[in-house]
């Protein structure tokens, strides 16, 4: 092996080892007679590029992946991107905006090249990208939602389940996105608590010549009055009763209206009476097909004001607005301007505020669909981790809308329906099995005289058969791939597509497999800077993933994401958590030095074996320990909280305090033994952190010996059971070193000075298997077990053990007396807080038998302690 570098260097390392895991076929996978772990990874945009959110989520996957892989499973990560309609299609359009090519100009064919060679240069990047983050997916199974075959199934999925009368066209109020120009799902809109002005607006009463009487409303979209139809009021409103049956016009164009009646008003809000414009409101739609009033719709696509508003034509809505607002204060239409908070729809794709309209859709009914979806998860056929969200899931899937799946768009799969030129439609794969459909009615009509529907559908309509058709379940049914990969183990996932996303491809696998896509849902938190802000490209907090990974490795940023996200709570990053995990890095490499070192130094001769027998006794139960707790905490899906203890088995047992009790003494020789065992230890420590941080632990395992195979693929080591009589052991003797240094540290007994050492304790055994330990760790001369107080010496308590120190330093009585006095408050304070919970009768029956057993040894020991403290301070009397 080549020479160790002084620090832990990630770039020259990281590069290497993933090639050679690349070469080896590592992460490829093949149907085979081992169980099988499969993760699809939730597909980022062709539009993406590696963000924070991309980096907590695949790390996720890589961790449960790569550990699988070393629990001997048939581990399969499948990569893909998604193609993203509106996110894509408005970077080709900034594309062509930027060569002079207005998309208006190009016919749907030449736009789609544009497109693909758009996606061709830049689709892929996010994809490269991941590859520096160490992520293990097999990248022969790399998948696009726009693949052919993929296309193909999405085209039969839309025939299918038109068949069976679940997708409809219809004339429907959606909501419209007036940059992208294109119909939105519910889902995609993000409702925002926006500031606005209420204006209160005066409509003159139509009393044939006396014109003086008025009724006002307030709204807070004065543009939208050209579009009005009539005023509403409720029938037992007793100050507009007089008005039932008469007429107003409307501000500035002086159109009639009738006042009309209903129960929907609320006539405590604002001032009782209701501008109703059918176009613009969903409410005022349905108000508008009870009462069969007319509809105007004032808005073209683009947001902007049309022929029919008469006032503005051409302005852009906001900008309508203000013009209107000067109008009609002109014409002492206004009587009053307040300022209003409401929550307002804003795309989730352009962030352009979002328009009520009236338009032809496709959609899908959902209800009978989430039937079984809803089922799966309250019964825990899938199990969603954290299990909150199964409230938020079955709140949303128990009032679920139908699914508007058109978008005005060309970059897409092009929905499967032909249209003659009286509208008839049939839906079909292609269009000669239209025409066979529409000769039905019309035996003369040709191809050349059908045309397809121009809408593309919504980019979930495809996303949502991601686990199975990944493996081609759809275009090549019950092939072997599907049969041994489907269902899939575990999606990783962010709560906020749970019904974009998630609801859908339960659906879709009950649907269309007959069964669930996945058995696991985990849901990490969203990502956020330290001020609790979300991350982004706006507010310019959030980090450039990439340039973090130059700097810090890979494995340290890995590290730095995990440690603080726990399973759907949100994350305050903060760079220092990257530091914290370049120190770790720096940690268990200088412990490799240090354990290289005495590789020249190792002899046959079994010296000093008995000294450090509890070391070795002592590691290998707390390495068993852990063993069983990370394996428990990661079958509960608590990544977070297993690297935590991952980390303080390496940092403080194995750095802080192992390497220090098996270390020879200066130039002396190590036992073969204890060597052998120290690499055995460091090797089982590498296992359990590889899945977090592989590129470190691959070097470490290779760098410690010359290896025939790699780490990445080497079954973890069976959990072995442990003997709590012996960690007990190493606690106290931990305790008992800190004690003695502490008190060194105060007495101003420098390291190099040697004490003697008595201990007054009833159990004199455990003293025995530990005293060696104990004097070369504190540099005592003499080690004796007594049965009285030894006389001017430092007396130290550890639980109910009395330590006497000898020192020829001067020993400070005055400051040992006050530190055992406050180390007695302490102890009484805390005995206090442990018996008010232990007489609180509400915990002591609602806590777990294991749980007031712990408070009840925490009690025992407390009062142990305190008798030793007492009778230590008597001593010194």
């Amino acid at each position: 092996m080549s020479e160790l570098s002084k620090n832990f260097i990630p770039t020259e390392i990281e590069n290497k080892w993933y090639q050679h895991w690349l070469q080896k076929g590592y992460f490829n996978s093949v149907p085979d007679k081992r169980e099988p772990y499969t993760i699809v990874m939730p597909p980022p945009n062709v539009t993406g590029v590696l963000h924070m959110g991309h980096c907590l989520n695949n790390t996720i996957q890589d961790i449960l992946i790569r550990r699988a892989r070393m629990q001997g499973k048939n581990a399969c990560w499948v990569p893909g991107t998604d193609h993203a309609s509106i996110a894509t299609e408005a970077k080709v359009v900034a594309m062509l905006r930027e060569k002079g090519i207005a998309k208006s100009s190009l016919s749907r064919e030449k736009f789609l090249e544009y497109a693909w060679e758009w996606k061709e240069k830049y689709g892929g990047i996010i994809l490269e990208q991941l590859k520096k983050l160490g992520c293990s997916v097999d990248w022969n199974r790399t998948s696009f939602t726009m693949d052919d075959d993929y296309y193909q199934s999405v085209i039969l999925v839309f025939i299918d389940l038109y068949k069976k009368g679940y997708i409809y066209r219809g004339q429907r109020m959606i909501h419209w996105d007036v940059k992208a120009k294109t119909a939105l799902s519910d889902e995609e809109v993000i409702r925002k608590e926006t500031h606005q002005k209420l204006y209160y607006i005066r409509y003159a009463i139509n009393n044939g010549a006396a014109t003086n009487e008025y009724i006002t409303i307030a709204t807070v979209r004065p543009e939208t009055i050209m579009g009005d139809v009539a005023i509403c009021v409720h029938p037992n409103d007793e100050r507009y009763k007089h008005l039932h049956g008469k007429t107003v016009f409307v501000p500035l164009i002086h159109r009639e209206i009738p006042i009309i009646t209903d129960e929907y008003v609320a006539m405590d809000f604002g001032t009782g009476a209701l501008k109703i414009t059918p176009a613009h409101d969903a409410n005022d739609y349905a108000l508008g097909i009870k009462h069969n009033l007319p509809v105007i719709d004032i808005l073209n696509d683009d947001g902007t004001l049309n022929e029919l508003a008469q006032i503005g034509v051409g302005l852009d809505r906001f900008e309508a607005r203000k013009l209107l607002v000067e109008k009609l204060t002109e014409a002492n239409h206004i009587v009053k301007v307040e300022d209003y908070t409401s929550e307002v729809g804003y795309s989730e794709r352009t962030d352009a505020v979002v328009e009520p309209r009236l338009s032809l859709q496709w959609w899908v009914k959902m209800k009978e669909l989430a039937v079984p979806a809803l089922q799966a998860v309250m019964e825990n056929d899938i199990a969603f981790h954290p299990a909150k969200f199964k409230n938020l899931y079955n709140h949303w899937m128990s009032n679920i809308k139908d699914w508007c799946i058109s978008r005005q768009l060309w970059w897409g799969h092009r929905i499967p329906a032909w249209y003659d030129a009286s509208g008839n439609y049939a839906v079909a794969a292609t269009a000669e099995e239209a025409l066979i459909e529409l000769q039905k009615n019309n035996p003369q009509l040709t191809l050349q005289q059908i045309h397809q529907d121009e809408d593309c559908l919504d980019t979930w309509f495809s996303s949502w058969l991601w686990p199975f058709e990944v493996f081609k379940g759809l275009s090549q049914p019950n092939n072997a791939d599907v049969q041994y990969y489907y269902p899939t183990n575990t999606l990783v996932t962010a709560p906020e597509i749970i019904f974009f996303w998630v609801a859908r491809m339960i659906m879709a696998g009950y649907e269309f497999m007959n069964q669930l896509p996945f058995k696991n849902v985990y849901f990490t938190g969203i990502v956020r800077d330290k001020l609790g802000r979300k991350m982004s490209k706006s507010l310019g907090n959030s980090p450039d993933l990439l340039a973090l990974i130059d700097t810090y490795g890979a494995d340290a940023v890995r590290f730095g994401i995990m440690i603080a996200s726990p399973a759907g709570n949100d994350i305050l990053f903060d760079e220092a958590s990257l530091e914290q995990g370049r120190n770790f890095n720096n940690k268990i490499w200088n412990a490799l030095k240090l354990v290289k070192l005495w590789e020249v130094r190792i002899t046959d001769n079994e010296i000093n074996t008995n000294d450090t027998t509890f070391a070795l006794q002592w590691f290998e139960n707390r390495l068993a320990q852990v063993q069983q707790e990370v394996e428990y905490l990661m079958q509960q899906f608590k990544l977070s909280e297993a690297l935590k203890v991952i980390y303080s088995l390496i940092w403080d047992d194995f750095c802080s305090w192992y390497l220090e009790w098996v270390k020879p003494g200066f130039e002396q020789p190590i036992s073969k033994k204890v060597y052998t065992k120290t690499v055995e230890y460091f090797d089982a420590l590498l296992q359990l952190l590889h899945p977090y941080m592989p590129f470190i632990t691959e070097e470490i395992y290779h760098q410690l010996a010359n290896r025939n195979s790699d780490l990445c693929v080497k079954l973890m080591l069976p959990i072995l059971q442990h003997n709590q009589k012996v960690l007990e052991e190493g606690e106290l003797l931990k305790q008992v070193i800190t004690a003695i240094r502490e008190a060194r540290v105060k007495n101003n007994i420098k390291p190099k000075d040697a004490i003697e050492l008595f201990v007054e304790t009833t159990n004199a055994q455990v003293f025995s298997n530990i005293q060696y330990l104990i004097s070369k760790q504190v540099n005592a001369s003499s080690f004796q077990i007594v049965n009285n107080t030894i006389a001017n010496s430092i007396v130290v308590a550890v639980e109910t053990h009395k330590l006497y120190i000898v020192s020829t330093v001067a020993i400070d009585n005055t400051a040992l007396k006050e530190n055992l006095l406050k180390d007695l408050a302490y102890q009484k304070n805390f005995l206090q807080s442990v018996e008010k919970k232990l007489n609180n009768e509400k915990f002591v029956q609602n806590a777990s038998p294991a749980v007031v057993a712990m408070e009840q040894k925490k009690k025992a020991d407390a009062l142990a302690r305190i008798q030793t403290i007492e009778e230590s301070l008597k001593s010194l009397q």
